[in-house]
C-alpha cells in the first residue's frame, strides 16, 4: 500500500491512497482525513485502507484521479518527532577524517543522533529555500521510517512491530551555518532547515525482498542538474539497522504516533557508487588531494532522489527540489 498526502489549508495535508505505478490516486477521507490521524488508531483504519488500495489497483473506480506530484505534500506534513541518525560509518569516518577530527568513541555502539524540526516538512517539489550561497547548502539522500507509538525501553520486537512505513528523505543542510552552530559545542537549528520526503511512503509488505525488517535494500539514485551524483546501496554498510537506532531513541523516552527516524545519509565503502551528499563528495577530493573540489548548492541546481525496483519503476516517487532564493 503506497500513502500520500495532498496539499491542504489543514496542517496534516488530505490523505490518499496511490497505486502502485504512482500513476493515478483516490481521496480515503471517508475512512480517516489525514495520515496523522491513521498512525493514531491505525490497527483500526489500515484494513480499511487497505481494502481501498486493492480496489484501485483491481477495479475502474469512478472517483480516482491522475497523481499530481506537485500537489503533494510530505506524506506525514507535520511529525510527532523528527529524529536523524547517523548510521552509515563510513559516512562519519570520511567526514571527520578530512578535517583532522578525532572518531567519537564507541562508533560502532552508540549511534549519532539528532532530533530535528518535526514542522514543516517539505514535499518531493518543493523548492530549497535559502538566503545566500555561502550557506553552503547540501542535499543528505536518506531512507526513513515512519513508526507508531513505541514506549521507553522497548524490545527490539516491539519497536519492529511499530515500523508502519518506509519513504525517502532529503536531510537538507546549511553546511556552513551549522558548523558554526556545532562550534560552540551545542546543537544546530539554522544548519538544519526543512527535510523533504518521497512522493509516497510505503508499507513494508510492498517492499518484498527490499525490506527485511531491519534494513531498506537497493540503490538510492542522486542527481544534481542531471548528472549522477551516487547510487549506493541502502542495505550495505548501514551499521545501525532501524530497530537499533529506535531502541537507542526510546532509552530515556516513548515516541509518539507518526515519529519519524531517518538512516543518515546513505554511504558504501566502495568508492565507485559515488556520495549521497556534497560535503562526502567535497571530503573524499580533499583526501584525495585534488585541487578543485565540488561546489555546494547554489541558486536554480536541482537536485534528484529515486529509488527504483527491479524493474525499473520508482518505488517512492523522486524528491525533485529546485534550489531557489528565499523572499522572507
Amino acid at each position: 500500500m503506497k500513502l500520500a498526502s495532498l496539499k491542504h489549508s489543514g496542517a496534516d495535508g488530505r490523505l490518499i491512497i496511490v497505486d502502485r505505478k504512482l500513476m493515478k490516486a483516490v481521496l480515503a477521507e471517508k475512512i480517516v482525513p489525514s495520515l496523522r490521524e491513521a498512525l493514531d488508531n491505525w490497527c483500526l483504519y489500515e484494513p480499511q485502507l487497505r481494502e481501498l488500495s486493492n480496489k484501485l489497483e483491481t477495479k475502474n473506480l469512478n472517483e480516482a484521479f491522475p497523481l499530481d506530484f506537485k500537489e503533494l505534500c510530505a506524506p506525514l506534513p507535520r511529525a510527532a518527532q523528527l529524529l536523524d541518525a547517523s548510521s552509515y560509518l563510513n559516512h562519519i569516518e570520511i567526514a571527520r577524517r578530512a578535517v583532522g577530527d578525532n572518531l567519537p568513541e564507541n562508533l560502532e555502539k552508540n549511534p549519532l543522533m539528532y532530533q530535528g524540526a518535526s514542522e514543516p516538512l517539505s514535499g518531493p517539489r518543493d523548492p530549497i529555500l535559502f538566503k545566500d550561497n555561502l550557506w553552503g547548502m547540501d542535499f543528505e539522500a536518506e531512507t526513513a521510517v515512519i513508526t507508531t507509538h513505541i514506549p521507553m525501553g522497548a524490545t527490539h520486537i516491539e519497536i519492529k512491530k511499530s515500523i508502519r512505513l518506509i519513504m525517502l528523505m532529503n536531510d537538507v543542510s546549511a553546511r556552513r551555518l551549522a558548523r558554526a552552530e556545532l562550534d560552540t559545542g551545542f546543537g544546530f537549528v539554522h544548519g538544519k532547515p526543512p527535510s523533504a520526503f518521497s512522493a509516497v511512503a510505503v508499507t513494508p509488505d510492498e517492499l518484498d525482498n527490499l525490506w527485511d525488517g531491519m534494513r531498506l535494500h537497493g540503490r538510492i539514485v542522486s542527481t544534481l542538474n542531471e548528472k549522477l551524483i551516487g547510487d549506493p546501496d541502502c542495505g550495505v554498510d548501514m551499521h545501525f539497522s532501524y530497530p537499533e537506532l529506535l531502541s537507542h531513541a526510546v532509552k530515556t523516552r516513548s515516541l509518539g504516533n507518526g515519529t519519524i527516524m531517518g538512516s543518515g545519509t546513505v554511504s558504501n565503502i566502495d568508492r565507485t557508487r559515488g556520495s549521497s551528499c556534497l560535503l562526502e563528495r567535497r571530503m573524499i577530493e580533499k583526501l584525495d588531494k585534488l585541487e578543485r573540489r565540488t561546489d555546494f548548492l547554489r541558486f536554480g541546481d536541482i537536485i534528484r532522489i529515486e529509488m527504483f525496483d527491479l524493474e525499473g519503476g520508482s518505488i517512492f516517487g523522486a524528491i525533485e527540489q529546485k534550489c531557489e532564493r528565499s523572499d522572507n
